[in-house]
């Protein structure tokens, strides 16, 4: 996920042509190239900048060094609570990230920035959505905590819903789908993942739609469960093999005995 200000720039007619252009590499895994469209001159730019390359190395497992130059240049920048807040979100993710891909520990780093982030970002900004979300995630896959999680994914469901940022609803519907599917709730966690795959197929966010396919199919049952994964496999293919860590998902159960 990127920076809250970014999410749904470029995605609709009539947005500013940048916005436009940056959202078009970001969605088909050129993040750097969108962040070379930027310059970080004003504390906005430098954390859409910052998002961006943060957002590769979840993505990609690379870009570690770019990112955190790119984040000190927008807590260099920031001014106001809500900026400050912004860049804590994004120092948060970046450390979630490399804690959850194995790259170094930094869940210590990672829990005291998001508690910066929601001391700075007041419940209702435009920013406290993408917050919420980020906060589940951390008690998801590294507090382990399923029941915290749900609470935070709801939350930033309803700041979502209430911003109309569709891009980020795409986050919190498969999310809270994956908690159902694991709680054995099919109906519920099918729902949540076709809905997710319908946002981002509407908002051409290719790089997420082959996750979504994935996540759909293993809520599926055969033969539609392998055709889903097919189609994960071919855009994870088209796009160089991003995300990376998509690929052990898409290797069917029966392969892997």
């Amino acid at each position: 996920m990127a920076h809250t200000a970014m999410s749904g720039y470029g995605t609709t007619a009539g947005d500013d042509p940048l916005q436009t252009a940056v959202w078009r590499l970001r969605s088909r895994a050129c993040w750097a190239d969108a962040a070379a469209l930027l310059e970080p001159r004003t504390a906005s730019a430098a954390l859409q900048r910052a998002s961006l390359l943060v957002e590769r190395c979840l993505y990609t497992e690379q870009g570690w060094a770019e990112a955190e130059d790119a984040l000190r240049t927008a807590e260099a920048l920031a001014q106001s609570d809500d900026e400050r807040g912004a860049a804590a979100c994004e120092r948060g993710q970046l450390a979630y990230a490399s804690t959850l891909l194995a790259v170094r520990d930094r869940a210590d780093e990672a829990r005291a920035a998001l508690g910066r982030a929601a001391a700075l970002i007041a419940p209702g900004a435009p920013g406290r959505a993408l917050l919420d979300f980020r906060r589940g995630l951390l008690a998801e896959n590294l507090a382990h905590s399923p029941q915290s999680a749900r609470a935070a994914y709801r939350r930033a469901h309803a700041g979502a819903t209430a911003q109309d940022n569709p891009l980020l609803l795409s986050f919190t519907w498969r999310h809270l789908a994956g908690l159902a599917l694991r709680e054995g709730e099919l109906v519920e966690a099918r729902h949540g993942f076709r809905e997710s795959l319908r946002i981002r197929e509407e908002l051409g966010y290719l790089v997420g739609t082959a996750p979504a396919l994935a996540s759909l199919a293993d809520a599926e049952t055969e033969p539609e469960a392998s055709r889903l994964r097919a189609e994960a496999g071919r855009l994870f293919r088209l796009l160089g093999g991003v995300p990376t860590w998509l690929a052990d998902q898409l290797t069917p159960p029966a392969a892997t005995a």
